[in-house]
């Protein structure tokens, strides 16, 4: 499989023996939409998510991971990580915290390890693409292997 150049992802996902591909795609400012990311490495949106990293009422992180199709519900990330309730990091503390910029966050290798939640919808899925650690970069891996590696749990994390 093509590897890119090396990230903490991907470093992370060799030590670990875990079979990846990497997508890489130019960048533009400000453009961090993730069906737009899915074009440009020729994903089909449907497999490509991202990672939101969020505060919960105890002052703790978390990280949810859903697709990029979708819109995080906070009451629902609130009752399935058993918080009272969350909301979204600041983006000026995402780096600081996860070690990650804007467009580049990944559920791996982050600065410290984070309760992760990935939405009901990645059972469905054979195949997952999330950031590889640097915007401009996708890495593409069996659901399961990302499941197993991140400790995840999953549940109904997005609006209908």
């Amino acid at each position: 499989m093509a590897k890119a150049v090396k990230t903490n992802v991907l470093r992370h996902l060799d030590a670990a023996h875990i079979p990846y591909e990497t997508r890489e795609y130019a960048v533009e400012e400000d453009v961090f939409d993730g069906k737009t990311v899915a074009a440009k490495t020729g994903l089909d949106p449907a497999i490509v998510w991202k990672t939101l990293v969020l505060t919960a009422d105890d002052r703790s992180h978390l990280v949810c991971v859903i697709p990029v199709e979708k819109e995080l519900d906070l009451k629902a990330v609130a009752r399935v990580s058993g918080h009272k309730g969350v909301a979204m990091l600041p983006q000026k503390d995402l780096l600081a915290l996860t070690g990650y910029v804007r467009g580049g966050c990944s559920p791996i290798g982050m600065k410290k390890a984070f309760p992760t939640y990935f939405d009901e919808a990645v059972s469905e899925l054979e195949w997952i693409s999330v950031s590889a650690g640097a915007r401009g970069c996708q890495v593409l891996l069996s659901a399961a292997d990302l499941l197993r590696e991140t400790g995840a749990k999953t549940g109904a994390l997005c609006r209908e």
